[in-house]
């Protein structure tokens, strides 16, 4: 049986740049998640000073978001990570790589002059599926 989220990795493409998949079929999902852009502000409102500090907190955001839900990481389909124009890409990475945890979803990146708070270094939404 095929899971929900069934990764598509055509043979006559290049292989994807970083840890995610070209494509994403969902079968059979009866229920869906739309985040809006989480960024890393805390919850008593601070936001750290480093985009690494910030991607940590946006992705504690979403585990947040993903438990309320009752989603678990493997139902992530999709996720759009924006970043403001020469920051450190690594970090941002590496805090998806660890959270999503070998789980792969279609991903995008879109580099920015700014978002709408100007401490505000790094967005993700994602759209989870099950």
């Amino acid at each position: 049986m095929v899971g929900v989220n069934e990764i598509i990795a055509p043979p006559g493409i290049a292989p994807p740049a970083a840890n995610y998949a070209q494509g994403v079929v969902t079968n059979g999902a009866t229920r869906w998640l739309h985040t809006a852009g989480m960024v890393g502000g805390a919850p008593d409102g601070t936001v750290p000073p480093t985009i690494g500090e910030q991607a940590r907190q946006v992705w504690a955001n979403i585990a947040a978001v993903l438990e309320e839900a009752s989603m678990p990481v493997t139902s992530i389909v999709a996720v759009t990570t924006y970043v403001v124009a020469g920051a450190d890409l690594g970090p941002v990475m590496a805090e998806r790589d660890r959270f999503m945890d070998g789980h792969l979803a279609a991903s995008t990146l879109v580099v920015l002059t700014a978002l709408a708070r100007p401490e505000w270094l790094v967005e993700v939404s994602l759209v989870a599926a099950r």
